[in-house]
C-alpha cells in the first residue's frame, strides 16, 4: 500500500522546534478538554490550519482523488468537523471506510480501507476490474498494475467464489489466471495448469488441488490437467 503526503500550502512550512511542537500539543489538548469553547478557539488559530494531507492505506485508489474529494485548502482548520471530510471521501466507489486523524500542527491524516477488486471482466473498453458484488470499479489500470484472475463473463456466483478464495486461500487466489465456463463445466487456469471443475464449486473444493499439486511436484511428475468433476476425488492426468 502507498502512503502519500500532499503539501497543500504555497510553501512547505519550516520545521518547528520540538519544544514548540510539544507546547502546541499540550495547549491543544487543554483546549479540546473544554467542550464549550476550546475547539472553537482552536479553529480560529491559523497555527493549526491544514498545511498537508497524508493519505494512507491506498493501493488502487489515486491519493490525489482522495485529497480532491476532501476539498481542503490552507484556510481550513485541522480542528474543523472531521465527519464532513469522512462523508466526502466515503462517497467514492473504491472506498469501504475512512478514518481521519490529526498530526500537529497542520497535517491531516486520512486512512483509507479500499473496496478490493476481485476479478477482471471483458467490457466494451477492454478488461475492467469488478468488486465482490460484481460492480465495476474505476481503477486506472495504466497507473496500477492489476494481477487479477480474468472471468469470461460477469457471473456473480463465480465472483463470490473468487472473493472467498481471496480471503481464505490468498496464495491459491494469486495463482489463478482465468476462470471460464465451457458448456456445463468450468475451466480454471492455475499458474498454467488446467483444471476442470463442475459449475457448482466451493472454495474448499478448489483448494483441494493444493496438496495434490504439491505432492506431484515433490515427485517431479508432470501434470497435463486436474479434474474436480468427481466427488471427493482430484484426478490428475499426466503428460
Amino acid at each position: 500500500m502507498n502512503d502519500t503526503a500532499t503539501d497543500i500550502a504555497a510553501a512547505t512550512p519550516s520545521r518547528l522546534a520540538p519544544w514548540k511542537l510539544a507546547a502546541a500539543g499540550i495547549a491543544a489538548a487543554l483546549l479540546l478538554a473544554s467542550p464549550l469553547w476550546g475547539r472553537a478557539l482552536l479553529r480560529r488559530m491559523s497555527f493549526f490550519n491544514v498545511r498537508a494531507v497524508q493519505v494512507e492505506g491506498v493501493r488502487y485508489l489515486d491519493p490525489g482523488v482522495v485529497v480532491a474529494r476532501l476539498r481542503i485548502d490552507t484556510t481550513v482548520s485541522l480542528f474543523d468537523d472531521g465527519d464532513t471530510w469522512v462523508a466526502r471521501v466515503e462517497g467514492h466507489p473504491q472506498v469501504a471506510a475512512v478514518e481521519v486523524s490529526r498530526t500537529l500542527p497542520g497535517t491531516l491524516v486520512v486512512r483509507i480501507t479500499e473496496v478490493p477488486p476481485v476479478a477482471l471482466v471483458p467490457a466494451a473498453d477492454g478488461l475492467v476490474a469488478i468488486d465482490a458484488a460484481g460492480r465495476r470499479l474505476p481503477v486506472d489500470a495504466s497507473r496500477v498494475p492489476m494481477d487479477l484472475p480474468v472471468l469470461g463473463v460477469r457471473d456473480r456466483r463465480l465472483v463470490a467464489l473468487l472473493d472467498t478464495l481471496r480471503a481464505r486461500e490468498p496464495a491459491l487466489y494469486a495463482s489463478l489466471s482465468e476462470v471460464r465456463r465451457e458448456g456445463r463445466e468450468l475451466r480454471i487456469d492455475v499458474a498454467g495448469l488446467q483444471v476442470r471443475a463442475p459449475l457448482v464449486l466451493s472454495a474448499g473444493r478448489i483448494a483441494e488441488i493444493v496438496p495434490v499439486t504439491d505432492d506431484l511436484a515433490r515427485r517431479h511428475v508432470r501434470v497435463a490437467e486436474l479434474d474436480l468433476r468427481y466427488r471427493d476425488q482430484v484426478i490428475a492426468r499426466l503428460q
